[in-house]
């Protein structure tokens, strides 16, 4: 019998992980004052419970006041974090699951007027391009405290019975000593590769004085910053080997290039449309090279992939991170023989995107990622089963079916197109956004196994809905490109949907005015810019696309850049008149009473959807609850219990787009928490 390698025991010095998979660092931004609080441990016991291996908290617990987090960040250098950190620790421990914190100091890599105000210190004056801060070059007396501050941190973390801890030396302070492009110091830290790494050297051996030789410690770090003047493969590989012959490192998890543009971040952290597993030889490199226990996460979004990466011997433990924001469940559903069943992670970043503009992390199409006190990620029995009426299948629409079925109902389908999907398969045709598709065919699977039953090609009414004498009817149809938004001229323009479904021809010089600030004005410019043609997109906002956010934004541009693609910002388009040489559109700004005009041959408006709510409305007075949702109850994680009218036959709801205008994780939040309790 073939042994799964994932499943495969490994020690790591006196710990004995009970599997190869594990989460790498990552700061999902639970923390509550910079402390791991109930949502925090939460979030790491639903993957321990699973059967994670180990699970990596922190990315990255700062260990220095001077290290402000750039979002939610864990704080190390407060003694108050040592019981909060014992309850994460004890909580995941119960599941046999190792548990270890990433400690840090970002150096440049944040900003000075966070926290207590204090300098941004780094190895020289250099801006970090992404969070913009100007840094004090380190003095003697500065480097001397921060090593202290990275022992002080290591021991407040053993105190609280972690298993080991994990240095950053990727952008943040160690690797900006390390990389001749950030250290302008003197000797004894600048100059020479010796000079460059002495700094960390200092750090290690500071918290083995502290931690004793027995607590794991390791480090992530770059071992080739793939930048011009910067760290190269050949210095990588040397500092992976100075490392392990200090004798201070009992791991390496290694990763590959440079985070201070997003661009950079982007090929770090590849996303949708990017290749999986890209470094996974490199990392191979470094292991081969040291002979040291090798850890590695980058893409690794599906178990075929991470099967290789352990069975190949490039890693020795493989992060799936992100796909374990997707489905937390992965190691139990592969023990139990039901990878089918794993929930893909889509690529789609949303989760990362969003911390890095002041959020939470989120999944894309698991709402009950970071929700879990009061969001279930498996769905229980329903004590009686009810028929399920759901009209759209849509995002919406699909996630409040699978719910359903998986509560024991019976659930019936209404779909007005041939085929599921509603929007995402407007998203889908880029090329490199077809892993949507995932969101939807593992749903329609999910449903099937159930016994959902879809009517395609249905396009109901309220008598065929009536008809149904169903239980609960959930309206999940959607919205309409809403396009009715200029002071004259509304008929002269088309809609994004338009152009990325190809019903509507690209023009030659084309205005794309984005009042929604989404993936489709992105999307429908890149179409357009394709052909040759010349693209403006002009936003009333001060920036454009900002729904779209930094990472995604990165191909986008990568595409568009080239070509004769350019972005106005600032500008209102207020109404469009045909004339001579095609289309004039009357352009003001809301900073100055003012008009201009230009010349166009398409004009092409992207303001988000109006909802399709006919049916909603016509249902309303049959239903118990008049379609009224008790907020109260939703937000607390309750089921509906609103009766206002006695004499109705079903309760009414309405989720998604056809509520308003939102995104695919809004969604499949409003399926969920509307639908685990019916």
């Amino acid at each position: 019998m073939i042994q799964d390698p994932l499943l495969q025991p490994y020690q790591l010095k006196h710990l004995t992980l009970k599997n190869r998979i594990m989460t790498t660092s990552h700061e999902p931004a639970y923390p509550e004052e910079g402390m791991p609080k109930e949502r925090y441990r939460a979030y790491h016991e639903e993957r321990a419970r699973a059967g994670l291996g180990l699970t990596m908290t922190a990315g990255s617990a700062a260990v220095s006041r001077d290290s402000p987090p750039v979002f939610n960040n864990i704080l190390a250098y407060k003694d108050e974090v040592v019981p909060w950190m014992r309850q994460v620790v004890d909580t995941c421990h119960e599941h046999g699951c190792a548990v270890m914190i990433q400690l840090t100091h970002l150096g440049r890599r944040t900003n000075w007027n966070k926290g207590d105000w204090l300098p941004v210190v780094s190895s020289s004056h250099n801006r970090e391009p992404a969070h913009r801060a100007f840094p004090k070059k380190l003095e003697d007396w500065d480097i001397e405290r921060i090593i202290t501050e990275y022992a002080d941190a290591a021991e407040r973390m053993q105190a609280a019975g972690l298993d080991g801890i994990e240095l950053q030396a990727y952008g943040h302070l160690m690797d900006q000593f390390w990389s001749p492009l950030t250290n302008a110091l003197e000797t004894p830290y600048g100059g020479s590769l010796d000079n460059r790494i002495r700094f960390s050297l200092e750090v290690l051996e500071a918290i083995r004085r502290r931690v004793g030789e027995e607590f794991i410690v390791g480090i992530r770090y770059t071992a080739d910053e793939v930048l011009k003047g910067g760290l190269s493969v050949e210095d990588g590989i040397e500092i992976s080997k100075r490392l392990r012959d200090t004798g201070l490192v009992d791991f390496l998890n290694v990763i590959r290039g440079h985070i201070d543009t997003d661009p950079g971040l982007t090929d770090v952290i590849p996303i949708q449309g990017m290749r999986s597993g890209p470094f996974l030889d490199f990392a191979g490199q470094v292991r081969k090279a040291t002979g040291m226990p090798t850890f590695h996460a980058a893409r690794v979004p599906d178990i075929a992939t991470a099967r290789h990466a352990v069975g190949s011997g490039q890693v020795d433990l493989i992060g799936m991170t992100r796909a374990h924001m997707a489905d937390p469940h992965i190691v139990r559903k592969i023990i139990d023989g039901r990878e089918d069943d794993i929930r893909p992670c889509v690529g789609a970043n949303y989760c990362l995107d969003r911390i890095y503009q002041g959020g939470d992390a989120l999944c894309m199409h698991n709402a009950a990622t970071g929700r879990e006190l009061t969001m279930p990620h498996e769905i229980p029995t329903a004590e009686t089963s009810k028929k399920i009426v759901v009209v759209g299948a849509g995002p919406a629409g699909l996630e409040a079916a699978r719910i359903a079925a998986e509560r024991g109902h019976s659930v019936t389908v209404f779909e007005a197109t041939g085929e599921p999907g509603g929007q995402l398969r407007l998203a889908m045709q880029s090329p490199r956004r077809r892993e949507m598709v995932s969101i939807i065919d593992w749903r329609m699977t999910q449903c099937e196994k159930r016994g959902v039953e879809f009517r395609f090609n249905c396009y109901s009414e309220m008598e065929d809905i009536v008809a149904e004498n169903p239980d609960v009817v959930i309206v999940a149809t959607g919205g309409l490109p809403h396009t009715e938004v200029l002071e004259q001229g509304n008929e002269l323009v088309t809609s994004s949907w338009d152009i990325i479904s190809r019903s509507v021809k690209p023009g030659g010089n084309v205005l794309i005015y984005d009042d929604a600030g989404d993936h489709a004005a992105l999307q429908s410019a890149e179409i357009i810019s394709e052909t040759g043609a010349r693209v403006e997109i002009m936003t009333p906002d001060r920036s454009f696309a900002p729904e779209v956010m930094a990472m995604n934004l990165v191909p986008y541009m990568r595409s568009m850049q080239p070509r004769n693609v350019t972005f106005t910002v600032t500008y209102r388009l207020l109404s469009v008149e045909k004339c001579v040489e095609g289309l004039n559109a009357i352009i003001g700004s809301d900073y100055v009473d003012s008009q201009q005009q230009r010349i166009y041959d398409q004009i092409i408006v992207n303001h988000g959807t109006i909802p399709m709510d006919d049916l909603y409305f016509d249902l309303k007075p049959q239903s118990t609850n008049l379609g009224a949702v008790d907020y109260d109850a939703l937000i607390s994680g309750d089921a509906q219990m609103r009766t206002t009218n006695p004499d109705g036959k079903f309760q009414l709801f309405r989720i998604g787009d056809a509520v308003s205008a939102r995104n695919t994780h809004a969604a499949m939040y409003d399926a969920l928490r509307l639908m685990k309790d019916i």
